[in-house]
């Protein structure tokens, strides 16, 4: 079967976005500026510093991200939200009160029949559901 990885278009701000992931949900970032790359010359001068792409890898999480333009972007970011499945409370909790830093809970942790979540959108605009199959 395929994979699926979120790649989220910042809007010039893709640096502080990933490396507030990494702190958030650990992992190694790495980051490609595009005056770095082999592509600089496809970019105008006002791109040279921009992020090309970004890639935060923990084990089966990977986040991909780029500051390059893209017109379809609202300013609510779209209409996509991140589903972060955690391995318990404990990590669901934590994820929670680092990627809410500065953003908005949207629907507060809580306990369903088939386990516990919450709703947010982070301090990017990016909209996160986080889930854990643990009561």
């Amino acid at each position: 079967m395929s994979k699926i990885n979120a790649y989220i278009n910042f809007k010039n701000n893709c640096r502080e976005a990933m490396t507030f992931y990494q702190q958030c949900l650990g992992g190694e970032l790495t980051l490609q500026v595009v005056k770095e790359s082999p592509m600089k010359d496809m970019f105008p001068p006002h791109l040279q510093d921009s992020i090309l792409h970004a890639s935060l890898e923990n084990g089966e999480l990977i986040l991909l991200g780029s500051d390059m333009p893209d017109g379809a972007i609202g300013s609510d970011g779209g209409p996509i939200s991140l589903m972060l499945v955690c391995a318990g409370l404990a990590e669901l909790n934590d994820a929670v009160a680092k990627l809410g830093a500065d953003g908005k809970v949207v629907h507060p942790v809580s306990t369903f029949f088939a386990g516990t979540m919450g709703n947010l959108v982070d301090k990017f605009g990016i909209r996160w559901g986080l889930f854990t199959d643990e009561k």
